[in-house]
C-alpha cells in the first residue's frame, strides 16, 4: 500500500525538495516547477527523478502501517474510555480527527529519519554532484551528529504530520460519508463505498493533507538539505521559518505547493483504495 503510493508520487516530491531547498543567497537554480523538471531530467535523465527512493520505501511499510494501526487503536481507546459505546459503532467526525493527529504525531518519529536520508540524497547531486546510497548517506549523518542527528527536523515533520495526518483522515471519513449519503441518505453507514467513491475520497484526503500545514514541510526541507547546501549554517525550526519569510515572504512557504498537490491526487487514492481493499479481506 504504502510503496506503491511512494512509487507513484516520488518524482514530483523530487522536484517540491529541490524547490524548496534552494539557498537564498545564492542565484536560484530553478525559477519554477518547470524549470526544475527540465533541468533534472537535461543533467540526470529519469534516473534524476528517483534519487533516494529506496528510503522512503523501506519505510514506507513501517509508516503506514503505524499510522493506520494507531488511527484504528486511537479509535477503539476512544470508544472504551471516552464514549463508552460499542467497538462496531462510527465515531463522531470531531473523534476521527482526533484520532488522526494522534497517529500522526506518533508516525512522525518514524518518518524524521527517513525524510532527512531522502532529503539529502535528492539534492546532494545538485550541489555536490556526490551520489551517495542510503548506507553512505546514513554514515554520514552518524558521525557528523550522532542518533539523535536523524531527527534533526523533527518539529516541522510532526507539526506537519499531526495537522496534516488530522485533515487526511478528517476528509476521508467527511468525503467517503457524504458520498454514500448521497446514494443512500437514510443509512450511509449501512453501504460500502464504491471504488469511485473510495479513489475520490483518497485524493481529495491527499488535498487536504498537503493544504493543512504545507509550511512546516517546507522549513523541515530547507533545515534536512541545510548541511549540504551551506555546511557552515545550522539553522532551528524558527530561524529557518523568519529566514525564509525574510527572503520569500508568506509565499516562500509554499514553494513546490503545485506539484505537490498534483502527486497527492493519484497516491493517496492508492493508498486508501489498497486500505480499503486490504480491510474487508482481513477483518
Amino acid at each position: 500500500m504504502g510503496c506503491t503510493g511512494k512509487t507513484i508520487e516520488y518524482p514530483f516530491d523530487t522536484i517540491k525538495v529541490r524547490l524548496q531547498s534552494q539557498p537564498h543567497d545564492q542565484p536560484l537554480k530553478y525559477l519554477n516547477t518547470i524549470d526544475c523538471i527540465k533541468k533534472t531530467y537535461k543533467s540526470e535523465g529519469f534516473h534524476g527523478f528517483y534519487r533516494g527512493l529506496t528510503s522512503p520505501i523501506i519505510g514506507a511499510a513501517a509508516e503506514n502501517a503505524c499510522l493506520f494501526v494507531t488511527y484504528n487503536l486511537t479509535q477503539d481507546f476512544i470508544k472504551s474510555h471516552v464514549l463508552n459505546i460499542p467497538k462496531d459503532q462510527k465515531l463522531p467526525l470531531n473523534y476521527l480527527i482526533v484520532a488522526g493527529g494522534f497517529s500522526g504525531i506518533v508516525a512522525s518519529f518514524i518518518l524524521t529519519p527517513i525524510e532527512l536520508v531522502k532529503c539529502k540524497i535528492q539534492v546532494e547531486h545538485v550541489y555536490s554532484k556526490e551520489d551517495s546510497t542510503i548506507l553512505k548517506q546514513i554514515k554520514k549523518i552518524y558521525k557528523q551528529t550522532g542518533i539523535k542527528g536523524f531527527w534533526f527536523g523533527q518539529t516541522g515533520t510532526l507539526l506537519r504530520e499531526c495537522g496534516g495526518t488530522a485533515s487526511w483522515f478528517g476528509s476521508y471519513e467527511f468525503i467517503s460519508y457524504n458520498l454514500k449519503k448521497l446514494r443512500s441518505p437514510s443509512a450511509p453507514d449501512k453501504i460500502e463505498s464504491t471504488i469511485p467513491e473510495l479513489l475520490i475520497s483518497g485524493a481529495s484526503a491527499g488535498i487536504m493533507y498537503n493544504l493543512s500545514l504545507f509550511p512546516a514541510d517546507t522549513i523541515k526541507s530547507k533545515m534536512q538539505t541545510s548541511s549540504i547546501i551551506n555546511p557552515n549554517e545550522q539553522l532551528n525550526f524558527i530561524q529557518t521559518g523568519l529566514k525564509i519569510y525574510k527572503y520569500s515572504g508568506f509565499k516562500g512557504f509554499y514553494t513546490g505547493l503545485g506539484i505537490t498537490l498534483t502527486r497527492a491526487i493519484p497516491s493517496n487514492a492508492v493508498i486508501f483504495f489498497t486500505y480499503e481493499q486490504l480491510k474487508k479481506t482481513f477483518t
